[in-house]
């Protein structure tokens, strides 16, 4: 039963979510600096400074999460029920953070930390148990190998649609009003992604019982990572890069429209990061079979570091 080979059914419902985390996280990455500086109201520094305070509070959160769907006991299975359980929560923290209310200066700041915030959390309380759900669908290496590489198939193509449709989105369904159209934007692309989490929840199954771990606090497990050298040193390399990508995702709306002056590049932009990423992906395998693991990540780090900062040199009008 542990080594069944799944269905394309399965392996197509189990990918498809990853369509709907896309919906979410291509607008967060993209669109939310820009639309929290020229839609909302803030300054540059305050919504860098709420988006990077709530990133260190993810880190916290996130683990925290873990532990909690390692724990859960349903009729459903451990991780299965949070793709029914956040949905709604996570549509309505999308649709919040996009909001904008007429409030003060600190108000506002006050509304985003708390809607971000709240969105975030959401985002990983589905997000983290969809990740663990595909160790526990079939113990076939080769399928687990199958369904994760579905995943990429689908996140390409949410981030693609998000990116060419969310602009075309906030004019069409706003007319004219862009608050409104920031906010009825969210709430399309969250009903869509709860349907599809919904679809990913009713069609896959869990079939491997994790190894019982011995019996500990969730307070325990987080207290005895804090005293992990390699995991502290993984945790915050993984800090980094995302801190890069969120970046260069970040930026990349403000350099198009105030830099290049041509705001719909973003359309072509990002997937072409996306397919860049693609391949990537692809050629690590390979590219480790000849360098150390270590020396590439050092090495290509440096290069991205620096291919990041050449930008600077790129002429305005160069074409």
């Amino acid at each position: 039963m542990s080594n069944v080979k799944l269905s394309w059914r399965e392996k197509v419902s189990y990918g498809i979510a990853d369509l709907g985390f896309n919906f979410y996280w291509t607008n967060i990455a993209t669109f939310l600096m820009i639309f929290y500086t020229d839609v909302f109201g803030l300054s540059a520094a305050a919504a860098a400074g709420m988006m990077f305070s709530i990133k260190l509070i993810n880190a916290f959160t996130d683990p925290l999460i873990g532990a909690l769907a390692d724990r859960t006991q349903s009729r459903f299975g451990k991780f299965r029920p949070y793709l029914l359980w956040v949905a709604l929560p996570l549509a309505l923290a999308g649709i919040l953070t996009y909001t904008t209310p007429n409030l003060s200066e600190d108000g506002k700041i006050f509304w985003a930390y708390g809607t971000y915030l709240f969105m975030m959390v959401c985002y990983t309380g589905i997000n983290i148990p969809y990740n663990a759900l595909s160790g526990v669908m079939s113990g076939d290496s080769q399928e687990r190998s199958t369904i994760n590489g579905l995943r990429f198939i689908f996140a390409f193509s949410g981030s693609t649609l998000v990116t060419y449709l969310t602009p075309d989105l906030v004019k069409w369904l706003g007319q004219g009003n862009e608050r409104l159209g920031w906010q009825l934007t969210m709430a399309v692309w969250g009903v869509a992604a709860s349907s599809l989490f919904l679809w990913t929840f009713l069609n896959t199954r869990e079939r491997i019982q994790p190894i019982a771990a011995e019996k500990s606090t969730v307070l325990q497990d987080i207290k005895d990572l804090s005293h992990n050298g390699p995991w502290l040193a993984l945790f915050f390399l993984a800090l980094i890069i995302m801190m890069t990508i969120t970046l260069r995702s970040s930026t990349a709306a403000y350099y198009f429209k105030y830099v290049v002056g041509q705001p719909d590049l973003i359309k072509t932009f990002v997937p072409a990061y996306m397919a860049a990423a693609a391949v990537g992906a692809s050629l690590t395998p390979l590219m480790t079979k000849f360098i150390d693991k270590r020396f590439l990540m050092m090495l290509l780090m440096s290069a991205t570091a620096l291919l990041s900062a050449a930008f600077f040199f790129v002429p305005n009008d160069a074409q």
